[in-house]
């Protein structure tokens, strides 16, 4: 299964639908880079990804973007072969 990293808060609702999501999918450990608590994992968020809001999911070295990227790309059946690769 591939590595999966969210940066998420510990209040974000659709960062706890991503990873039941993820989970539901079979991925039973996510990488998981709390922004709330640091402004270095904040910056750095926004470096790989140009964007400010949470979550930011990566599946391996591809960034996936916000919870409604990952139940898109659910939906298209896209999902899978990215979380089996």
């Amino acid at each position: 299964m591939s590595e999966v990293t969210m940066f998420h808060t510990s209040t974000c609702p659709y960062c706890v639908q991503a990873e039941s999501l993820l989970k539901r999918k079979g991925v039973t450990h996510i990488n998981k880079v709390n922004v709330g608590t640091s402004a270095e994992s904040r910056a750095e968020m926004i470096a790989k990804t140009g964007r400010r809001t949470v979550p930011q999911i990566f599946i391996g070295e591809r960034h996936i973007g916000g919870f409604d990227d990952l139940a898109a790309l659910e939906l298209s059946g896209g999902l899978t072969p990215l979380l089996l690769a």
